[in-house]
Formats: structure tokens, sequence, C-alpha cells
């Protein structure tokens, strides 16, 4: 069976790009996944596909850019070695670019480069007169926001959280409020704002921000949402915990029981349980570092959120394990946790250390 070579793909991506611009349709389900499928195989080579997209994105047809700019996105997603070589094309396209179907398109593959160098490229989208432009941007700061509490990325989303299109106010209200972990009276004021937006998305947005920073002016507000068990969005399940207040889940049995975003933030808003979880894990932490002491174990919390994680070395996050799965795996001994952590990796326990 013959395989399609990544100019073959790209090709047939471009004739269904072409055809959907052609179309009666504009939002032709149908054709944007084949051009998407297409565009995602085409990028899993990344020696062949890098030089395709470049001489795209090159192309005096909108429709080649655009569709540069995506492959460009795929492979920077797929292949780490072309990240720095794609953000400085992206750069450079976007100081001559004026065709908002391309920005849109520019601005989500110059986040996947997860380069610094895109933040001053969406900054300067976030003025575009295209609303459609100026939500992709809100949507694509996330993988490259800086850090900083008053950083340019920072001060665009605020100017975005404020503007005249609802969905772009949505967009950039979460990821102000939820995706950039940092925190500053100015977030907390632009925030606050939009508790009153008329949009019930970018309102839930602005609850959901204010919670994950522990802001008590949230509390009434989260009650509001979770007393409508038909309104709810899952997600305010997960601002409630932080909050620290048990106040804003009093309609939670009116939801399904199976639910494990309700079960887990039932039990994250229960002091009694967090005690019990922090003391489980300073135990483990403790149990595994006299006995697996090479393991270099260590427990960590999103700064927004109320999991614990138990890494060792590097790995944290999806590498690491979930404490509480832990604590139900070993029936609460954290001795036999700690058994159960040595016992998946190589490596037998070592002897005592010198004093």
């Amino acid at each position: 069976m013959e395989t399609d070579t990544v100019a073959e793909l790209v090709t047939r991506a471009l004739v269904a790009a072409r055809a959907i611009a052609t179309s009666d349709d504009p939002d032709d389900h149908d054709g944007w996944a084949e051009y998407v499928s297409l565009l995602w195989r085409a990028a899993a080579d990344g020696a062949a596909a890098l030089p395709l997209g470049l001489e795209l994105i090159a192309s005096a047809d909108p429709i080649e850019r655009r569709a540069g700019c995506d492959l460009l996105r795929d492979t920077s997603y797929h292949h780490e070695a072309v990240r720095a070589g794609t953000a400085t094309a992206l750069v450079t396209l976007a100081q001559r670019e004026t065709e908002a179907g391309v920005l849109r398109s520019l601005a989500r593959a110059i986040e996947k480069t997860y380069d610094p160098r895109a933040v001053p490229v969406l900054v300067a989208l976030a003025e575009h007169p295209d609303a459609e432009v100026r939500e992709e941007v809100a949507r694509s700061f996330a993988e490259v926001l800086t850090g900083l509490s008053d950083g340019p990325d920072i001060c665009a989303l605020v100017g975005l959280s404020q503007d005249p299109d609802p969905e772009v106010r949505n967009w950039a209200t979460f990821t102000l409020g939820v995706q950039a972990e940092v925190d500053s009276p100015a977030i907390r004021a632009a925030l606050w704002e939009r508790t009153a937006d008329e949009h019930t998305d970018t309102r839930t947005e602005a609850i959901r921000g204010l919670a994950c920073r522990h802001d008590p002016r949230a509390v009434p507000f989260l009650a509001e949402l979770v007393d409508n068990p038909e309104g709810a969005h899952l997600l305010t399940f997960s601002a409630a915990p932080t909050t620290d207040a048990l106040e804003p889940l009093p309609a939670l049995p009116e939801y399904e029981p199976g639910d494990d975003w309700v079960t887990d933030a039932v039990n994250a808003c229960n002091p009694a349980r967090r005690a019990r979880l922090d003391a489980f894990a300073w135990e483990l932490v403790c149990t595994l570092d006299r006995v697996r002491p090479d393991l270099g174990a260590a427990v960590s919390m999103e700064r927004f959120g109320w999991g614990r994680s138990l890494g060792v070395g590097a790995a944290f996050g999806p590498s690491g394990y979930d404490i509480e799965a832990l604590l139900a795996r070993a029936d609460g001994n954290p001795e036999r946790a700690a058994e159960l952590v040595a016992a998946d990796l190589p490596g037998s326990p070592p002897g005592p250390r010198s004093p």
C-alpha cells in the first residue's frame, strides 16, 4: 500500500481549502475536517513539512499562506527542532501580512513554537480591527505567557477582556483568569469587572479566575452558579475548592453522584480531608527519602488547583503520581504507598546514608 508524500497531502489539503473558500457554506465541517486531517498527517514528517510550510507562507496566494501557517503549527507541535526556525519565519510574516484569515492562522501557529518572540507579535495583533483575529490572539497567548503579572501579554489580555466582541472577552478572560497563573490588583480588577458581563460564559470565566486567586468575592457567585445544575459548567467545580470555603457547594447533591468532577470538588472542599491528604503526602515523601533517597521525591500542587502530585526526579505532571489515587491504592498507608512507588521504578534500594 502506497503512502502519500508530504507534498501530496498538502496538495490535497489546498484543494479542500479552495473548495471551502468558494462554497456557500464557509463552516463546511466535513471540508475543514479533511483539511485539518491532511495537514496533521503531513506534519508528522518534519524534515519535509518544514521547507514546504516556509515555501507556502511566502506565496502570493492567501489560501496558500494560511495553509503554510497551519502546516507550520502542526509541524512545531510534532517536532521541537523546527520551532525556533518557524518562529523566526512567522515573526517576519507578521510584519507584512494583511489578510485576516492568514493572521488568525499565524497566531495559532506562533503559539505552538513556544517561543518568547511570539508575545510581541500577539500583542500587536491584539489591536487588529477584525474581531476573529483578536479572538484568536486571546486564545493563543496560553502557551507563550511570560509569567510576569505586569507583562505585555497580561496587559494585552486585560485590554481584550474589555473588547466589544463577546467571544473575544470570553477567551481573554479565560486565558487571563485561569491559564495565566499570576496575580495582581490589576488582574483582579479586570476579572471583577467581567463578573457583571452580560455574556454568560465571560462572566463564568471571570468568577473562576477570581476563585483561583482565593478572592472571597467569588464565593457568592460560585454558589449562584453551582445552584443551577443545568447552567453550571463542570469547570466551575474546579474553581470552588480554591476559595477555601464550603459555602459555594450547597447544591452538589442535586448533581449526578457518579460525576468525578463533582466528587473531587466535594472532597477538595472538605478541610479534614485536605489535611489528611497533606499529612499523607508529607509522610510519603519522608518515607521515600529514607528508603529511596536516590529518587529525589517531592510533592507539587498546581497554583490554581487543588490536586497534589508526587514527582520523582523530573517526573512531575503526567509522569508523576496523583497523591489521592496513590492514597487509595495504598489503603491510606504511607509505607505501602512508598513500596508501590519504589516497585514501579528501576534500581534497588541503596544502603543507609552516610552521616
